[in-house]
């Protein structure tokens, strides 16, 4: 399976189990790995035929930036889910970072990541 690798994207959202989250917000950083098959697209030389990534990028800004959830674990799921259903893909990894999180100790970052894919026979 060939894949899409989308690094960084960064966007100020509100998720988070306490208070001063959801009140002043914080970055979210997603990776995305689109897994899908280029043949179609190498073919064509056509954009359609493939994940377009400006759009996928501007997606994941939308979940960062959305409805607030305690959870990354939570925001990692639906933007797989979302990004699953929307474009032509057959599975798809998200990792969700959150480095400003509010942890005692000194950290560099905390991530979670989720893969899902289409069923057998399910088609994108």
């Amino acid at each position: 399976m060939d894949r899409i690798t989308l690094s960084g994207v960064t966007a100020i959202g509100y998720h988070g189990v306490f208070d001063f989250e959801r009140r002043e917000g914080q970055p979210f950083v997603v990776d995305a790995v689109l897994h899908l098959d280029f043949a179609r697209a190498a073919e064509s030389d056509d954009v359609r035929d493939t994940a377009h990534y400006g759009q996928v990028a501007e997606r994941i800004k939308d979940w960062i930036t959305g409805e607030p959830l305690n959870l990354i674990e939570a925001l990692a799921v639906r933007i797989a889910d979302d990004l699953l259903s929307k474009f032509g893909i057959q599975a798809v990894d998200v990792t969700v970072h959150k480095p400003k999180a509010p942890i005692e100790v000194p950290f560099g970052d905390v991530a979670v990541s989720v893969h899902r894919a289409r069923k057998v026979g399910q088609r994108p």
